[in-house]
Formats: structure tokens, C-alpha cells, sequence
């Protein structure tokens, strides 16, 4: 099968970029043909399709009509759209599969596939079909004001960037997208890593709609062979308003003598540090950004993971990264949290109730044969199904069935 792959991003930047390049390896590894369509970017990955790739508009430019001028193609770019034919036409796809495509893309390119009858997939990793602002989330609260397509609401409250020209251009764009029907006409199947983001999906459009589940591909790691000697809760992942680390601080001023252990940094970083001097928290240690072999020596050290999130997290790669390293999670009851986090893997409570969330942690503290069934189950589930042969299962049983739909129209 000859599949073209779209994504904004054409280098490692993050869990969606990870999930897109995955995709590529393993539809590689069964023999299929890979062709790529992205953004010309410095940081970019080499590539040999990279001659069809686009410059993404200068929103950022100094200059006012090249804002101008970038700003009105964030909802439908036409120049995108025809450098996109091109390679439709070069490389003629039995199908299309989007990723993250907006504000540097675009869904022109999805219209021009439909348009050719080419099948378009796209897998959903954020809210941004449903919500300006990508996270259903706005200045620390969960936000639903959008719904049913109020998205003026945006522009009003400024919730992109906490700026007025972005929030108002993210309105318009999705009120273009909105009247052109563009996820209504253009996709064939929709495809998402957790029931969650899916059901939301369905009561925001008001609508039922073709979806699929394609989970996220995840390399299950050998266990050190080793015994660590579990010491500390831990959270891995960025400082950011959203991540809920200052429920988890909280949290530990409930659970003073707790040991706790934060890896990461971000904006955050610093009013967290003083939420923890002011309350005197000595048993927690920030011990900044940490990848690969350092943190897995934190990881393998724990005792535990927190996944403290108080937006609609989709599917956190955290919470696979500690069930492989045999650890039980404690997770909010927010987005696709609670459909990993089950009763045999970890523990779940009610987002932002930080004494729950204490006592959930001194319980996990204080009873390590617990740990350790909760972590060996957990580590089952990801070794059951996040191989790459489920992955590839679940990728062409709905490529098939995106084949099959539009066939049948024909």
C-alpha cells in the first residue's frame, strides 16, 4: 500500500512527533511505500520528499501585511493545497493520514485528497478539532464555552496564548473550518488513542462520526536486573499550569514526610519551587530535565508515578513509560487518565482534590507488596498491547475499513 503521511512537525519535538514517526517505522517494516508531507524547518529530519514540503506562514513576522498575509491562510492555504496536489499526483497515495496539520498546514490538503477520492485519515492527539486553544482548558480551568461552535469565546477571553491577534485568528479559523465542513466532508475516519477525546469529540459536533482507536506505539524496555531499592514518589514531565503539579505540592503538604521527586522544567518551575520553600516541603527534591539512562534511574528508583493533570489529558506517554518500569500510578480523573490508570495498575482520584490525592500517596507508600502487584500488572498491559505487532493491527484494520468506505461510494 502506498500511504503519504502529514504532519506539521518534521523533527523530534515531542509525544506527537514520536507517535508520527512510529507510524512511518512500522508501516515501513511490513513493506509498505512512506511518503511525507510536513514544513520546512532548520531542526527538520532529512528526507527525500522533503522538496514538496512548505513554508509555514509567518504569523510572527515584524512586518504587519506578512502577518497579515500569514494570518489569513491559517484556516485554508491555498498555496499549501497546490504544492500538496503535486505530490498526490507524484505519488499517487491509496490513502492519506493526517496528524497534527493546523495553523501550519491546514485541512486544505485534506480537501484535496477527497477531492482526487483518496481516503483521509486523521488521528486526534489534541483537542484542536473541537477547541481554538488545542486543550479544552483555559487559565487553569477546564473550559467546554466553545461548545457547539461558540468559539467567539476564544477571541473574548484570550485563551491562545493569552493573546488577542492569536486568540482572534484561532477563532476564525475554526469558525472557517466550521462552515466549510471540513472534518464533516473531508475525513473518512477519525482516529483516537483513548474513548475519551472521542466521546467529547461526538458532543461538541453534536454528531456521531466514523472514528477509530489506534494506540500509541510504545517500545517496552528489559527490567535492570538489578533490585532498586524503591525510595521516593516521583513525577516526570513538564512544569506547566496544566500538569497539575501545584495539586501535587498541595498534596505533600498533607503527606509532609513523604520523600517526593520532580523531574522536569518550564515556565512553572519557579513559582512551584516557592509553593514548595514556602510550605518548608524538604522531602521534595526538583532535580530539573532529566532523558534516557538519568531518568531511568529515577524511574527504576520510585516507588511510585503521580500523573497530577488537571486538563482532559489524552493519552499521557508518562504514564506507559512508568507501567514499563513496573511502577503503579496515580492519576487525575481527567481525559484518557482513568481508561490506563485502572484499578489493577494504579490508583485514580478527583483532579485538583489534593487530600485525596495525600492519602492515595501514603497508601502506595506504605505498602510495597501493593506496589509491586499494581506495577506487574501494569507492565503485562503494556507488554500485551502496545508491541508493534497490535500497533500495525489496529493502523491497517482502519486503513482497510477507510479503503472500504470510500470504495463504496464510488
Amino acid at each position: 500500500m502506498k500511504i503519504l503521511l502529514v504532519h506539521k512537525c518534521f523533527y523530534y519535538k515531542g509525544g506527537a512527533e514520536v507517535f508520527f514517526f512510529e507510524v512511518a517505522r512500522v508501516l515501513k517494516e511490513h513493506g509498505h511505500q512512506v511518503a511525507f508531507f510536513s514544513v520546512n524547518d532548520g531542526q527538520n529530519i532529512q528526507s527525500e520528499w522533503s522538496r514538496y514540503f512548505v513554508n509555514a506562514p509567518d504569523f510572527k513576522s515584524s512586518n504587519p501585511l506578512i502577518k497579515i498575509k500569514a494570518l489569513t491562510q491559517i484556516p485554508y492555504n491555498i498555496p499549501t493545497k497546490r504544492k500538496f496536489e503535486k505530490l498526490l499526483d507524484d505519488f499517487k497515495p491509496d490513502l492519506v493520514h493526517c496528524f497534527n496539520i493546523m495553523t501550519q498546514i491546514s485541512p486544505s490538503v485534506m480537501v484535496a485528497a477527497r477531492q482526487r477520492n483518496i481516503p483521509v485519515l486523521i488521528s486526534h492527539n489534541d483537542y484542536k478539532h473541537i477547541c481554538p486553544n488545542y486543550k479544552l482548558y483555559n487559565r487553569g480551568h477546564i473550559c467546554d464555552l466553545c461548545k457547539d461552535g461558540h468559539y467567539y469565546h476564544c477571541a473574548m477571553t484570550r485563551c491562545a496564548h493569552n493573546s488577542l491577534s492569536f486568540s482572534a485568528a484561532s477563532t476564525i479559523e475554526s469558525y472557517v473550518h466550521k462552515w466549510l465542513k471540513v472534518y464533516e466532508k473531508n475525513v473518512t475516519i477519525h482516529l483516537f488513542a483513548c474513548d475519551y477525546m472521542a466521546k467529547e469529540t461526538e458532543l461538541f459536533w453534536k454528531r456521531r462520526i466514523k472514528s477509530g482507536k489506534v494506540m500509541n506505539p510504545f517500545n517496552v524496555p528489559p527490567l535492570p536486573k538489578e533490585n532498586k531499592d524503591r525510595k521516593f514518589g516521583l513525577y516526570f514531565g513538564r512544569l506547566i499550569d496544566e500538569k497539575g503539579v501545584d495539586v501535587l505540592l498541595k498534596a505533600l503538604t498533607v503527606a509532609k514526610d513523604l520523600p517526593f521527586v520532580i523531574v522536569g522544567n518550564g515556565p512553572e518551575e519557579e513559582a512551584l519551587k516557592n509553593i514548595a520553600k514556602e510550605h518548608n516541603l524538604r522531602n521534595v527534591r526538583f532535580v530539573g530535565p532529566k532523558w534516557g539512562k538519568e531518568l531511568d534511574e529515577y524511574l527504576y528508583n520510585a516507588k511510585y508515578v503521580v500523573c497530577p493533570s488537571t486538563w482532559q489529558e489524552n493519552f499521557p506517554y508518562v504514564i506507559l513509560q512508568a507501567f514499563a518500569a513496573c511502577k503503579p500510578v496515580i492519576g487525575s480523573r481527567r481525559g484518557g487518565i482513568p481508561e490506563m490508570v485502572t484499578e489493577d495498575r494504579g490508583l485514580v482520584y478527583e483532579a485538583e482534590d489534593y487530600h485525596e490525592l495525600a492519602s492515595l500517596m501514603k497508601q502506595l507508600d506504605g505498602d510495597a507488596q501493593k506496589c509491586k502487584n499494581l506495577g506487574l500488572t501494569a507492565r503485562k498491559w503494556v507488554e500485551d498491547n502496545f508491541n508493534d505487532d497490535v500497533f500495525y493491527k489496529s493502523l491497517i484494520d482502519n486503513y482497510n475499513a477507510a479503503l472500504a468506505i470510500v470504495n463504496a461510494q464510488d
